[in-house]
């Protein structure tokens, strides 16, 4: 004889949920026998409450009782047992309530006067490509509906060769070019195709601090090599390391110290590559802002060893919410970097892609790079004559010849002296200004602040140079 199973049901007055009136009730009551068993309040091996007496204490349909305890029994929460009763399952994970932790993301640096990475809005270009994507939208393209090729549709490549050939004496075809979420994902893509972990990785002194971070952030091991005048010294890589597998600069308008590269220096780091073996990344991120003459040439153009992944980007010259950039490649890289994308994130936007190739093709793009020269080199003189008027012979700017921003250096401090760090830190703090020091791997450092003068209106430029003037005064 079977003995039959302990069907008395357990108090349940204190844990009978409490549902909404409206709405998908079944999946309600469903989420609520759910919490009550991970939490442990209904521990396994417990029985559940018949369904018609969920119908009574719950004012609910008995198909939707059902159809909780179906989808509880399916998902391995609760198992029926055939004439005793539906039971919580012997085997349950435990889930422990949390309280959430709020995050406060930092503010971004653009909330700042003469902050960096700002672009100047140019009416008739973002009327011109409103156009562009509502011709898409109205009529969309076989493309929008199916995944395509991870280094970006063929029309947008085209179009990027032809201007970079033009505009940068750059070598490529279109399909040596990745279209990438601008240039850092350019740079983490082109690092972690080069790199193993452990890799030596030459990196401009100072330099870009997210460069920096993509380094790291790709295994590799960053060694410093002094920048002076005439940018990047390549007879300092046997000291800084010589068996580096890659070099990362910014040749035409270095950041943050402003300065090109001159041509000894370029193919010396030519050779050197060559030599070596190692890859150049060439990040040539504000070349369209050139003020004494046409852009400088490419070092991707003077290569013909296939050393150079030459990086780009529409974020200064159209606008950084775009998030469209570039990355030609020499073909020992490509393969590698397109599994990479392959799995990042799949291929570009096709629909900015179609509307970008366009604003390029028909002449658009041409037509803004002259607007946002003009622009640009204004806002220059505007900001230098500020800092002129409210600090006075306490700041020393020199113009930039070219790019988006300047470097302001103190006065009163001779260079690296370790009062003026002091200095810089306190006046970046009382002004929110990028200081330039931290900007330096090794010691010495240079001391002074680092202003970007695109996208702001001569009137805030203005008082933010009179907010500086004032930080000055006080604590000098």
């Amino acid at each position: 004889m079977v003995k039959n199973e302990k069907t008395n049901l357990p108090d349940w007055s204190a844990l009978m949920p409490v549902l909404p009136e409206a709405g998908n009730r079944a999946g309600a009551l469903y989420d609520a026998i759910r919490r009550l068993i991970e939490a442990g309040l209904a521990p396994p091996g417990t029985k559940l409450p018949p369904t018609r007496d969920l119908m009574k204490r719950l004012r609910l349909s008995r198909a939707a009782a059902v159809m909780a305890y179906e989808r509880l029994t399916a998902e391995g929460f609760a198992e029926a047992r055939v004439g005793a009763g539906t039971f919580v399952a012997a085997a349950v994970p435990q889930v422990l309530e949390r309280p959430a932790v709020p995050v406060t993301p930092p503010a971004p640096a653009a909330q700042a006067p003469l902050a960096l990475g700002v672009a100047t809005p140019d009416l008739r270009t973002f009327d011109v490509f409103r156009r562009l994507i509502a011709r898409d939208l109205a009529r969309p393209h076989e493309s929008f509906f199916r995944y395509g090729d991870p280094r970006g549709s063929h029309e947008l490549r085209e179009a990027v060769a032809g201007y970079l050939q033009t505009a940068r004496g750059v070598r490529c075809s279109p399909e040596q070019i990745v279209i990438t979420a601008g240039t850092q994902q350019g740079l983490d893509l082109v690092l972690r195709a080069t790199l193993k972990p452990g890799d030596a990785v030459l990196v401009e002194d100072p330099c870009y601090p997210s460069a920096l971070a993509a380094v790291r952030e790709a295994g590799g091991k960053p060694r410093p090599v002094p920048v002076d005048r005439e940018g990047l010294d390549p007879a300092a890589i046997d000291d800084a390391e010589p068996a580096a597998r890659a070099v990362c600069v910014t040749p035409s308008h270095q950041f943050p110290l402003g300065v090109t590269m001159t041509m000894r220096r370029r193919l010396a780091l030519i050779e050197w590559a060559r030599s070596s073996g190692a890859v150049i990344i060439e990040d040539d991120y504000d070349s369209e802002f050139r003020y004494a003459g046409p852009p400088l040439a490419a070092l991707q153009g003077m290569d013909s060893s296939g050393s150079v992944a030459y990086l780009g980007t529409f974020s200064k010259v159209l606008f950084p919410g775009l998030r469209t950039g570039y990355a030609v490649l020499p073909e020992r890289l490509l393969s590698r970097v397109l599994q990479l994308r392959r799995r990042a994130d799949r291929q570009p936007p096709v629909l900015a892609e179609r509307a970008l190739a366009r604003l390029i093709a028909e002449g658009h793009f041409s037509a803004h790079l002259k607007r946002a020269r003009r622009a640009a080199e204004q806002a220059r003189d505007t900001l230098v004559a500020a800092l002129k008027a409210h600090c006075g012979e306490a700041i020393c700017v020199t113009p930039p010849e070219q790019g988006l921003h300047l470097v302001a250096r103190f006065a009163a401090f001779p260079a690296c002296d370790v009062d003026a760090l002091a200095f810089e830190r306190r006046i970046a703090v009382e002004t929110g200004l990028r200081p330039l020091s931290p900007m330096y791997m090794d010691p010495p450092r240079d001391q002074g602040l680092v202003l970007g003068f695109s996208g702001f209106t001569p009137r805030q430029m203005d008082m933010a140079a009179g907010v500086l003037g004032r930080s000055l005064t006080v604590a000098m």
